[in-house]
């Protein structure tokens, strides 16, 4: 119970027993006040005064109260968001605020195992079964399986990115409830209060799922815009440079988890929790799918603007690109830009040398994808034996597979090797129509015309990756990193 008491708000624990946590005692509720003042005195130290005693008619010590200063219920974050005020400033200072308890926090291994990829396939679980009692109205059960489906398959691909997540630290003693009804802006900064205190287990978090509760609590009220400048800012101040498909997973993981709650509100009589239930499941879907890690191949043969298309759609959607040019000539010791032309299937053109070729671009897009990183790769990928290995790797890593390829007529191919200007590329006319008449149909790819304008053919690409998840937005891509 809160009681608002003129410029103060106490606090009195009841007397419950709801399984994970028990205050039937009085000794117990003493314990929890003072857990909650001193833990919530991290971001709001001039708003927890106290605990205070409550004394029976005679005398004895009978309750505890956590006083507080009271806020202004007009300067609530969520408040402040539905009236339409700025809040950007506001969020940028919360940021920091989070960052900045994020790097004091103290690190052993209790709160490094609630980081372990393995703890947080535990929670979803325990989510999901959760979910799956509720009554069927509340949420579809195919909602849930494909829910379900996808968290399994971004954890299971993603070993090393959570020991990364470890051996970088951060994994931390957070906040754990980072919502905007309990976020105040006011004239001289945010306050920031109510951490979850009655298990610290829920608070032992990367910081960037505890970042992503506010994240996703912002967008679910509306404000998009301002969640991913949250976002932003915190791994500016953070200097966290996770993959954005970690940002959205840890955000519907946080919006699962409400859509959770709402439904056991729904259980419990609130008419209105169904809907707030199934609006939710629908933004961790749009999370998880804008979250799938992807391979995309762009071949063609020589000429035909892949380099060109693969560039383009990875300055769009700021995924790392792989050049088969660039990897081989590093291999063979010289530049990118020096010239080793050679006859078709000669010098570095050797098969050997395309075969070592091609299994360093995997090898280099496994370690990527495995760290929640998509992946393009610009190739010809002319022989069948080079896509398969390409769907392998992408069903070992549990990641999206996309074959864009690149096609043009013939004159214009023949023009555009007269008139290229240096680059990678040693493939001349001869080469051009050796590959070409060597390349295996490619069926399973989709065809990308470049003979309008590259920004036609680049959209016709965003469109064939975008196409798997036609509803999601693209956003979350990593900021760059800058001193405040």
């Amino acid at each position: 119970m809160v009681i608002l008491l003129g410029d103060q708000a106490v606090k009195l624990r009841k007397p419950v027993n709801l399984g994970f946590l028990d205050f039937t005692t009085r000794e117990a509720r003493w314990a929890i006040c003072h857990e909650e003042v001193k833990l919530n005195r991290r971001l709001a130290p001039d708003v927890y005064e106290g605990v205070a005693d409550v004394l029976g008619p005679d005398g004895q010590l009978c309750e505890h109260l956590v006083v507080m200063r009271r806020m202004a219920e007009d300067r609530r974050l969520a408040t402040m968001i539905r009236s339409g005020e700025p809040v950007e400033d506001h969020l940028r200072q919360v940021a920091r605020m989070v960052a900045s308890l994020h790097g004091r926090s103290s690190r052993d291994p209790l709160i490094d195992r609630q980081g372990e990829v393995q703890a947080l396939q535990g929670r979803w679980t325990a989510s999901f079964e959760q979910v799956r009692a509720l009554p069927d109205a509340v949420l579809d059960a195919e909602v849930i399986q494909g829910i379900e489906r996808l968290v399994l398959r971004f954890l299971d691909g993603r070993g090393p990115l959570f020991a990364n997540r470890l051996s970088e630290g951060r994994i931390v003693d957070g906040h754990g409830d980072l919502l905007a009804d309990d976020i105040f802006c006011l004239d001289d900064g945010p306050r920031i209060l109510d951490c979850l205190e009655f298990d610290e287990r829920l608070r032992f978090l990367d910081g960037l799922d505890d970042a992503a509760f506010l994240a996703m609590d912002l967008e679910r009220l509306g404000a998009l815009r301002p969640a991913e400048q949250f976002l932003h800012w915190y791994t500016e101040f953070s200097g966290d440079l996770a993959p954005p498909s970690l940002w959205h997973h840890y955000v519907a993981y946080r919006a699962f988890v409400r859509a959770k709650v709402a439904g056991l509100r729904h259980q419990q009589g609130d008419s209105g929790a169904a809907r707030e239930a199934r609006e939710l499941a629908e933004l961790t879907l749009r999370h998880l799918r804008a979250g799938a890690v992807t391979l995309v191949l762009v071949g063609g043969s020589p000429a035909t603007g892949k380099t060109t298309t693969a560039a383009a759609i990875a300055d769009r959607l700021g995924y790392p690109l792989l050049h088969s040019d660039r990897i081989r000539k590093e291999l063979a010791g010289i530049t990118p830009e020096q010239h080793a032309p050679a006859p078709f299937g000669e010098g570095i053109y050797r098969r050997e040398w395309t075969e070592r070729t091609y299994h360093e671009l995997l090898s280099r897009a496994e370690t990527l994808l495995r760290h929640g990183e998509p992946v393009i790769i610009d190739a010809s990928w002319s022989d069948t034996g080079q896509r398969e290995a390409a769907r392998r790797l992408a069903r070992h890593t549990s990641s999206d597979l996309v074959a864009l390829h690149c096609t043009t007529p013939p004159q214009l191919i023949a023009e555009r090797l007269t008139n290229r200007e240096d680059g990678m590329s040693d493939a001349d006319q001869a080469i051009a129509a050796a590959i070409t008449a060597k390349a295996v149909p490619w069926p399973d790819a989709i065809e990308i015309d470049t003979s309008a304008s590259p920004e036609q053919a680049t959209e016709q690409a965003l469109a064939a990756i975008h196409a798997r998840w036609p509803t999601v937005p693209q956003r979350f891509r990593r900021p760059q990193m800058k001193p405040d």
